[in-house]
């Protein structure tokens, strides 16, 4: 009798009459097959009782201890080589500090082994960090670094003290001089040459000061350097050894693709523009799951990953809702795992514009104002050049400088400002720089929001792992400004005017969605909330001065939603 897989789940609802998609789900841009959603389902079933058993505390059970950490999850439809479909699941890093937990498929490689080389080499780590910690922090430093900074003070104060002294000499010599012009000339010659001594001889203690008090800081700056020099010898060692460490873990994660083919992590990466892997590459759920189908002759028929718990204090994600694998870390594995396996095209390679056409609201012969449509490029990308950019270059041959002011986000509709030569387009953007252009946008968001108005402020910075999604970051974040006020509120969603103080990336989606912010994404966000039809942000009006008449310009446009 065959072993039972206890990783591979049978679907407890009758999947009969669902039709099985003919090719591999897109995994950085999708939209969840149903039969993927019914394993999530299921599993988001299992995870509710797991919420409460584990000692993971994911942030949904009110009052339970310990530190908050939400978890990506994903689930891979397979079908076995008997024909049977079922789904495997998995999560991304560690649960409940370990790798391993029944019914989850397990890691590519378990570095959390009791006795392996990682856990070993960790402990080594973390009597380094302990040893940094201790020298860092100890009295013996505080006192050097007190030594020196009051060698440096009593220096300053000592020299201050003479350079005065020399300074009241030097007027009292002065004044002397003009006191003995009546005198013989041989009694003017003895005194000059009197004056001319004592002179030297306070630049000479001035001197000698100086050479004193720098000898007295060396000292000082010799001890300090000596006791930093052996934490920062420390500090390479721990780097040297962190690097090893990483190195030998990557050449554990060998990974499989469809044609049968295994290939190191570290080799995946070398063509790469980073040329060597991120911390944590394999440990997401989607390689996980595919690395365990390929081991086990199960063949991918589609996926889907999911938020569960808490949203991060920095990104933004909403517990139950899909989100696409992360780029940084999976794109090159995921792209080396599915060679072999029909996938869906990549959507990102389609023109979205196709089709669409540009509506000019306002023109005369300096400047012209379009109503842009949603899912439609500002400037050309990596690979669509269509773009209303492009589009304006070819209206308008004979127009000179950049011509765009400002832009929109590819999934924003609305006003967009453009200049048909280089000096109003300098006028135009210099207003603004200077924030004297008037902006209101219109949305719907998920959600119906209490406050009737406020602002939202909150620092913005690309998330490196993960483009072009933002992160808050009071560390590194650039200064992001929103004001808001509800419209309407109606069957669960608001609508709302947004007045953005700043122009971030994706300040006003982020902005919304964020715990710290509104807390409702943007209906139709693909990248901060859930996916549909399209994106309810319109920038919907507008008021400038004219670079060249100096009236007042004053434009709205109704979205259509």
């Amino acid at each position: 009798m065959e072993e039972r897989d206890e990783c591979f789940h049978e679907f407890r609802e009758n999947i009969s009459g669902v039709n099985v998609p003919e090719s591999f789900t897109y995994p950085f841009y999708y939209v969840p097959h149903i039969l993927a959603q019914k394993a999530a389902e299921q599993l988001q079933g299992y995870l509710k009782e797991l919420s409460v058993k584990s000692d993971h505390n994911f942030g949904i059970i009110p009052g339970k201890e310990g530190l908050v950490i939400g978890k990506m999850f994903g689930v891979l439809v397979v079908e076995n080589q008997q024909g049977k479909l079922g789904f495997l699941s998995a999560f991304s890093g560690k649960l409940a500090n370990s790798n391993t937990h029944k019914g989850f498929v397990p890691p590519i490689f378990d570095m959390l082994q009791k006795d392996g080389f990682f856990r070993k080499e960790e402990e080594v780590l973390n009597a380094l960090n302990r040893e940094i910690e201790l020298l860092e922090t100890s009295e013996y430093l505080k006192k050097l670094q007190g030594i020196l900074e009051q060698t440096t003070q009593n220096r300053d104060q000592k020299l201050k003290e003479i350079k005065g002294e020399l300074k009241a000499a030097k007027r009292q010599r002065d004044q002397r001089r003009k006191e003995i012009k009546e005198l013989s000339e041989i009694t003017r010659e003895e005194i000059e040459e009197e004056l001319r001594q004592e002179s030297i001889r306070g630049h000479y203690i001035l001197k000698d000061q100086t050479l004193y008090w720098k000898g007295e800081i060396e000292k000082s700056e010799k001890k300090l350097d000596d006791f930093l020099q052996e934490i920062e010898m420390l500090k390479k060692e721990r780097r040297e050894r962190s690097s090893q460490l990483q190195k030998q873990l990557f050449e554990q994660y060998n990974f499989f693709n469809g044609c049968g083919e295994t290939k190191n992590v570290i080799d995946i990466f070398l063509p790469t523009a980073a040329g060597t892997p991120p911390a944590g590459t394999g440990e997401c759920a989607a390689p996980k799951l595919l690395q365990y189908a390929f081991a086990n002759r199960y063949k991918p028929v589609c996926m889907a990953e999911f938020w569960w718990g808490a949203s991060p204090k920095s990104e933004v994600r909403v517990h139950g809702n899909y989100y696409p694998a992360c780029r940084s870390k999976c794109e090159p594995v995921l792209g080396y795992m599915l060679e072999g396996v029909k996938t869906d095209p990549n959507p990102m390679l389609e023109n979205p514009a196709e089709g669409k056409e540009l509506e000019i609201i306002f023109e005369d012969e300096y400047l012209v104002v379009i109503n842009k449509p949603h899912e439609f490029l500002s400037v050309p990308g990596k690979t669509i050049q269509d773009s209303v950019l492009t589009r304006l270059q070819a209206l308008y041959p004979d127009a000179t400088g950049p011509l765009l002011v400002h832009r929109l986000d590819m999934s924003t509709s609305g006003i967009l400002l453009a200049a048909k030569n280089e000096r109003v387009h300098k006028h135009l953007q210099s207003q603004f720089i200077r924030r004297k252009v008037e902006k209101r946008y219109v949305a719907l968001l998920e959600g119906e929001i209490k406050e009737e108005q406020g602002e939202i402020e909150l620092p913005l910075r690309v998330d490196l792992d993960n483009r072009p999604h933002q992160l808050v970051c009071y560390e590194f974040g650039k200064h992001a400004l929103t004001r808001y006020k509800v419209l309407e509120r109606k069957n669960g969603v608001t609508r709302i005017h947004f007045f953005p103080v700043t122009g971030r990336t994706h300040q006003l989606r982020v902005h919304a969605a964020h715990n710290s912010g509104l807390r409702a994404p943007i209906v139709g966000d693909d990248l901060y909330g859930t996916r549909s039809e399209r994106l309810c942000l319109h920038a919907e009006w507008i008021r400038f001065v004219h670079p060249v008449t100096k009236d007042v310009i004053e434009i709205e446009v109704t979205p259509d939603f």
